[in-house]
């Protein structure tokens, strides 16, 4: 039943190589880091799948909309961001967060690098700022729906509108963001930004990603850290691990769960010398010297390859190889429990600590639908349904051969409510 899984954790959507990350904080308080809408994307070894509808439909109503307290964009690549103006269009979002680079990236002449979706993110951020200004001078609170926070600096920032809004509008390495939307969530979140740096105002997109620990708190205390690092590579993480140790911020470097950097690439811990891939240990010794026990860390990627081809995208076996000598578990999202019908990674935190739940976890898309309705159904299950719904689409749109129609015959009789065993949740340390 819904009602039985906890209140607070984080949903890893499966949507193949791309991030859709929902934080589930309260149950009117909800976070979604990137967006990939399968339905919007032009690879055609993607089905048309549409995970924004899928979202919309698992988030909590505010005067009869779905409202979503904040969306924060890493950076503006496609498949970060994209199904953005749909969401948009149908979710009252109270508050982005957005990065100096789009600014910069935006008005230079070549901004058809550009996707759609990521030229509309940049208009809505540079509305809000207007608003908030706007508000400011009126002697006004922004509103819901108006609120931006800037993350990141950028030497260039007296060329831009966003350099004028006040402090508490803007965050960057070393700040910590406790409240989301005017609600007061110190105690229960927290996220800690480690990037983009000034320096890196100026280079790829890539590097000006937003990184974050993210930490969520349960009533008796219990914490879930989650690392966040966008796309980044090698040379920027270093830097976070050598700033923050150098600070005597080695708590912040913690985590349970590691979100592998751009979908399990080998530029996280390989550089290339003589034209062979040269591996960093110093980055894989940082992720391990952090790790809590029984930590994982999940690829949001399509199915990692047993071995890799000369110039391939991510997901990387050898990336994933290097991972898998320092946790216990390394969980690709779209091959999580079955790779014809992939469910989604499910990090949970409540009094019996953290942890990923498993598949028999996850409510149906009916039973979380009957919580919703009767309003008692916690928000981490029905996003977590929602979820596990586009694996059920995936599943649908795919062509059946014998072995996957068997499959996808086993997902819905277990949907409909057949008895099945889950496996024991993973457990971390507290």
């Amino acid at each position: 039943m819904a009602e039985d899984l906890p209140d607070m954790g984080v949903v890893f959507w499966p949507v193949g190589t791309g991030d859709s990350t929902t934080i589930v904080v309260s149950e009117n308080v909800v976070v979604q880091v990137d967006l990939r809408d399968m339905a919007k994307a032009d690879d055609d070894a993607n089905p048309e799948v549409p995970v924004v509808d899928r979202l919309v439909e698992a988030l909590p109503t505010v005067g009869g909309r779905p409202y979503l307290a904040v969306f924060v964009l890493t950076h503006a690549d496609k498949d970060h961001c994209l199904g953005f103006a749909d969401l948009l269009d149908k979710v009252d979002i109270g508050e982005l967060w957005a990065t100096p680079r789009l600014w910069r990236e935006y008005e230079q002449a070549d901004d058809d690098k550009l996707c759609e979706d990521a030229k509309a993110f940049q208009t809505e951020a540079e509305r809000r700022v207007t608003a908030v200004k706007k508000a400011i001078e009126e002697g006004m609170e922004p509103t819901s729906g108006d609120r931006v926070v800037v993350i990141g600096y950028d030497t260039d920032h007296d060329k831009h509108a966003y350099d004028e809004l006040p402090e508490q509008y803007k965050s960057g390495p070393g700040k910590s963001i406790t409240t989301l939307d005017q609600h007061p969530c110190a105690g229960r979140f927290e996220a800690f930004i480690h990037a983009p740096f000034a320096a890196d105002c100026a280079a790829e997109r890539n590097d000006t990603s937003v990184a974050m620990q993210v930490t969520l708190t349960e009533t008796d205390g219990e914490t879930g850290k989650i690392l966040l690092l966008g796309d980044l590579a090698h040379e920027t993480i270093m830097k976070i691990f050598t700033y923050s140790e150098k600070h005597d911020r080695e708590h912040r470097l913690e985590w349970d769960v590691l979100l592998a950097p751009h979908h399990c690439s080998k530029k996280v811990m390989f550089l290339p010398q003589d034209g062979e891939d040269v591996l960093q240990n110093d980055i894989m010794d940082a992720f391990a010297r952090h790790a809590r026990d029984g930590a994982i860390v999940v690829s949001s990627s399509g199915v990692i390859p047993s071995s890799d081809e000369p110039g391939k995208n991510p997901p990387h076996r050898k990336a994933a190889d290097e991972y898998e000598d320092i946790v216990e578990e390394l969980i690709c999202t779209m091959e999580w429990r079955d790779a014809d019908a992939p469910t989604p990674v499910v990090f949970a935190v409540d009094a019996d600590g953290a942890r990923v739940l498993r598949e028999a976890a996850v409510p149906s898309p009916r039973a979380a639908a009957e919580a919703k309705a009767l309003r008692h159904g916690r928000r981490l299950a029905i996003v977590a349904s929602a979820a596990a719904a586009v694996g059920r689409d995936l599943a649908a749109t795919r062509p059946q051969d014998s072995g996957g129609t068997d499959r996808i015959r086993a997902a819905i009789t277990a949907d409909r409510g057949a008895s099945t065993v889950a496996p024991p949740p993973v457990g971390f340390g507290r």
